[in-house]
This record gives structure tokens, sequence and C-alpha cells, in this order.
């Protein structure tokens, strides 16, 4: 935007005319040693901790003691159908139908599980498509893949990469990639906004193209729940997963959550590892049932919920569904449109903001390259009060999330790195 104005008192009128700033005091701030409050943009790598979470784990802990066994159908909240108290709120933030989704095992794992359904390789049709910067696990998991199923992972691996000295990727190169390849790629698993990068892909886009070439079509959406306009329905995906800890903020390394189309919903000839979570509800204490597969994303679930984990989810969801995606994406896309006018003013020759200018090809992180300089600059960054993000080779990941970020957290972040600049 280019009514954007220089200067602190404009930071401060930008807050005081938000109707959302007042969410930030519902989360616990980081501080320093003399308790004063850290400038925290690392909403990308673990998000803040709401205030409420500790009550809904207590809800949980109380009843435990006080109900053992018991509080799987007599707790306040009871334990049997906790997962599905997420569901709503989950297809709500991801753009999905409550059938499309559910709350479970980790984010790799889950990543396993749906490659086991989608991933069906063939003598003639076999290769996997996932951008080249992928983030580690993805590529981990999809070469594992491969090789379980008996294929190179190397020949066996298309990367979509991106042009010499470029950083984003062009969907003229996917075109051509599957022009020449897609009878022979079995499943296109993107990352859907990228960890380097911060570039968010067009999912429609590439469902539609992949699904032409009669490729499978998957998404990591670990750094899009929460913080872009994921529509995963209308999108055609075939499946997704994310993970909670980031911009959904339910604590470092919890659940993930798992997207599959409608369309799969009533295939129970698909093939998925089971377990008794997956089997139909209304006989799964019979115990001796032959597997009866539930519809819907829930059929891939295995165990039963760990309860306190998703105590921590519930907890900030109720603040998603309060306020609603549609209202965090607009101040978003304004918190960090200011933050990049505020980079452009150190000059172009000083700082290299190498995420998407287009505000509706990227979420609230700026991935930034400061030119001629190493990890010293984000140290002392750092040192000054500023929770970032440091990705080699060169990169300063800064994410001003809108539940909890301030534009006096943007401006007073960019002032610090000028100092050092200069300094």
């Amino acid at each position: 935007m280019s009514d954007f104005k220089l200067g602190l008192e404009y930071a401060k009128q930008l807050d005081a005319a938000d109707d959302l700033s007042h969410y930030r005091k519902q989360f616990h701030i980081p501080t320093d040693t003399n308790g004063k409050e850290l400038i925290y943009l690392c909403g990308n790598s673990l998000g803040l901790q709401p205030k409420s979470t500790k009550a809904y784990l207590d809800q949980e802990l109380e009843d435990w003691a006080n109900l053992g066994v018991e509080g799987h159908t007599h707790a306040q909240n009871p334990w049997m159908p906790y997962h599905e108290f997420l569901t709503e709120a989950t297809a709500k933030i991801v753009g999905a139908k409550p059938i499309e989704v559910v709350t479970m095992n980790s984010l790799t794992a889950n990543l396993h599980f749906m490659m086991a359904s989608f991933y069906k390789p063939t003598k003639e049709r076999y290769k996997i498509l996932i951008e080249s910067d992928a983030f580690p696990s993805d590529k981990y998991a999809v070469e594992s893949q491969l090789r379980h199923h008996g294929y190179d992972d190397k020949e066996g691996l298309i990367l979509w990469k991106p042009r010499p000295n470029e950083e984003l990727l062009r969907y003229e190169d996917l075109e051509d990639i599957l022009k020449a390849h897609g009878q022979e790629i079995a499943l296109i698993m993107i990352g859907g906004v990228n960890y380097y990068t911060g570039q968010f892909f067009d999912f429609k886009r590439i469902s539609t193209l992949g699904h032409q070439y009669g490729c499978k079509v998957g998404f990591d959406c670990a750094h899009g729940a929460g913080n872009v306009d994921l529509d995963l329905h209308n999108s055609g995906a075939d499946f997704a997963i994310w993970c909670t800890y980031k911009y959904l903020n339910s604590g470092p390394g919890n659940l993930s959550g798992c997207f599959v189309h409608e369309r799969h919903a009533y295939d129970k000839n698909l093939n998925r590892f089971t377990g008794w979570w997956s089997h139909n509800k209304d006989t799964r204490f019979n115990m001796r049932q032959e597997f009866d597969v539930l519809p819907g994303a829930e059929g891939w679930q295995m165990s039963n919920p760990p309860i306190l984990a998703m105590a921590a989810i519930r907890a900030s969801l109720d603040i998603f569904n309060e306020v609603g995606m549609e209202k965090l994406i607009a101040k978003s896309k304004k918190l960090t449109g200011y933050f990049e006018f505020l980079l452009k003013q150190l000059g172009e020759d000083v700082v290299r903001i190498i995420t998407p200018q287009n505000p509706d090809e990227r979420g609230c992180q700026l991935s930034i390259q400061v030119l001629d300089a190493d990890k010293t600059v984000f140290n002392k960054l750092t040192d000054t009060g500023v929770i970032s993000d440091w990705r080699e080779p060169d990169v300063i990941r800064c994410a001003p999330v809108p539940l909890y970020n301030s534009f006096e957290d943007v401006y007073h972040m960019v002032e610090k790195l000028k100092m050092i600049l200069n300094d």
C-alpha cells in the first residue's frame, strides 16, 4: 500500500484504529530479563501461548484426577468424542467441510498416512513432484516413500525449481514439467506456503493441472493454516496436512491436522493404515467386529486422541472461532504491507525481500536478505530484543502475526535493524 506513513506516532495510530488490537492481551508475550516485552515475530515457527490455555488444560487435569477412566464419558468435556470439539473451528480455518478434517498424530506422520492412501505407484507412473526447496521433512518423507516402494529416491523425485537468479517458483515451469513428465508422476506434494520464501501457492491451479495429468495432489499447509485463506475444499486437492503449533498457537510439537477431500469420504476401498479409532463409532467397543471404516477424514485416525494436547488446541481454536479468518487475513495484509513499506525505506541496495510483493501470494511472513551480510546481523537483532528466525544461507524470516503483533512491533523492529546496519 502506498498510503502508509513514517514515524512512531503513525504506528500508534494504526494500532489505535485496529479492531483486533485487544487480542494481544489474550497472549503471553515473552519478556527480557528486565521484564520488558520482546518483539516476537516468530509465530511461523512457534505461536505464542493463549492465556486461556492453562484453564483448558486444568479442566482436563481436574477431571482426570476426580473421575479417572469415567472422564471418557463424564468429564465436563467428555474425552471419548473430544477430537470432535475441534472439527467445526478447524474446518472454518482451512476452508473445508467438517467431514473433510480431523486432528491427529504429528505432521510428518500424517504425511506418510496420506501417502499410504494417495501415492499409488505403478511401473509407468511412480514419480513424485515437489518444490526444489521443500521443507526438509517433506523431502525426506517422499524420498523414503520412493525407497519403500522399491524406487530410486533421486531418479523418482522431480523438482519444481526457480529459474536462475530467482527465488520464487513460476507456474509456467510447473506446466512444462507436467507436459514432459505428467504421465510418470503419481503424486504432486507441495508446501502450500513455502517455509523459506513465504510464497503462497495457488492450490486450485496446481490441483486442476495435476488432475489433468492423472496425478494425485496434496499440500503441506504447516505455514498456511491460520495464516492464509487455504480454501481447501474448493481447491480440489486430494489431501492436505498442517501443524497446529505455528499460527494455530497450540504449543510446541502439538498435533497435526488432516484434510481429505469429500469425494474420497465414502471410498472404503481406498488403501489406508487403520486402527480402532477409524472404526465405526457405533460398534467400536464391540471389539470383535470386522473393520468398518468411518466416512471422511475421521477414517484415517488410528488411536484415541491425546486429551491434554487437544485441550491446548481447543483453547486457541476458540479464539480463532471468535475472530474469524476473514478479519485476521485483512489485518495480516495491512500489517505485513506496513512492514514491507518500512523495510523498503532502508533501500533495496541494503535489504531485499524475497517474499512475493502481491499480498494474495503470501501470508504474514516476509523473508529478508540483508545484502553482503551474514548471521551476525541476525544475532545482533536478537540481542536488541527481536525474536525472529534465521534460515541458511542468508535469510531472516519475520512473521508479524495479526492475533498478537502490533504495528508498533513492526515499527520498532525496522528501527532496530536500521540501527544495526548503520552501526
